[in-house]
């Protein structure tokens, strides 16, 4: 019974007694900056990976935005060369670029590139009875048949200009990010006739008033109404009151370096031009429109065929930095684009 009982009671003291201290051990510090160094090491090249492929796409976003800026101009360009019926070719342009083509904007400097004569359509703008509707201002489209604001379409002609405009200050909204050599931008003036009166017997007014006329009737106050294309060089506006130009498309090249662009006898092969027989002058390089200093929006006319051909250069990269000078080896950041129309037939040399 003794014997029970003490061993009982040594079972249960040692159940109770506490077993050895236990310790925790920690890094050293040397373990600590071996693995900070290897973090390092794993760590910043996949940082300057993701860095790069960042900036690879951000490349490539821009120029994918530039290739469909300039895709989206030479169609418009396209569309609106096809109204034309007398484009202007280099000599055409210098002879009537003094005080009658519209100077570029303030602080700016531009080139005229592309200039023609056009017929555009002016819907619901000539009375069809000039009792019932005496103004085309009356017009209502949802006239019936033989009521009062019946009228049927016209058309006008308008005097379009394509310029390559550069800001000459480098803090401009069209200059970003401002520094470097600012972009080169499209600009399109358009002059145009008012809409003529068939009801008048007055030879001397051959227009209505403007203040018949609704303002998408009304022409620009530069139109030249004594212009005939019989002389197309002379009379072609007012020289003065030119409407503001629209910005077709921004991010064009500018280089301190030209690019090449063709010859005026590689635009003679290209419109497949046939020079005019004796005593007829011909001078190949009349076909070539370009600025002088930068070959980044050019055309090859021919007038005597009415037909065009304008090429585009754009600088994807200038719209993320601004030391984005041509590189031939980065020639897909300068994507160009090219379009050829001919106009209407009709009016020539």
């Amino acid at each position: 019974m003794k014997t029970l009982l003490r061993l009982l009671l040594k079972s249960q003291h040692q159940r109770h007694r506490s077993g050895p201290a236990q310790t925790d051990k920690g890094m050293t510090l040397v373990e600590l900056l071996v693995g900070a160094i290897m973090a390092f090491l794993i760590i910043t090249p996949m940082l300057s990976f993701v860095v790069d492929m960042l900036n690879t796409d951000r490349r490539e976003q821009v120029k994918s935005n530039t290739e469909q800026d300039l895709q989206a101009a030479v169609d418009f360009i396209s569309q609106d060369l096809s109204q034309a019926i007398y484009i202007y070719d280099q000599a055409g342009i210098t002879a009537i670029t003094a005080a009658k083509l519209p100077p570029p904007p303030a602080n700016t400097t531009g080139t005229p590139i592309l200039v023609f004569w056009k017929r555009q359509q002016i819907k619901n703008s000539v009375p069809v009875n000039a009792t019932l509707t005496p103004k085309p201002s009356n017009c209502n489209p949802a006239a019936l048949t033989g009521t009062a604001g019946e009228c049927n379409d016209t058309y006008v002609l308008s005097l379009v200009a394509y310029y390559q405009i550069r800001d000459t200050t480098p803090n401009s909204i069209w200059c970003q990010p401002s520094g470097g050599n600012c972009p080169t931008r499209i600009a399109r003036y358009e002059i145009r006739e008012p809409v003529r009166n068939p009801y008048t017997t007055d030879v001397t007014k051959p227009y209505y008033d403007a203040a018949d006329l609704s303002d998408s009737q009304k022409g620009s106050e530069a139109f030249n109404k004594d212009f005939d294309f019989s002389k197309p060089t002379v009379n072609v506006t007012m020289g003065a009151n030119f409407p503001a130009p629209e910005v077709l498309v921004n991010y064009i090249h500018y280089s301190s370096t030209n690019v090449p662009i063709p010859t005026g006898t590689q635009c003679q092969t290209l419109l497949a031009v046939t020079p005019p027989p004796p005593p007829a002058t011909f001078n190949a390089n009349d076909l070539l429109i370009t600025d002088a200093s930068n070959h980044s929006f050019y055309s090859c006319v021919d007038t005597s065929k009415n037909i065009a051909r304008v090429t585009i250069r754009g600088n994807s990269l200038r719209r993320i930095q601004t030391d984005a000078d041509y590189d031939a080896n980065k020639s897909a950041y300068f994507p160009t684009a090219t379009v050829q129309v001919q106009g209407l037939g009709g009016l020539g040399k």
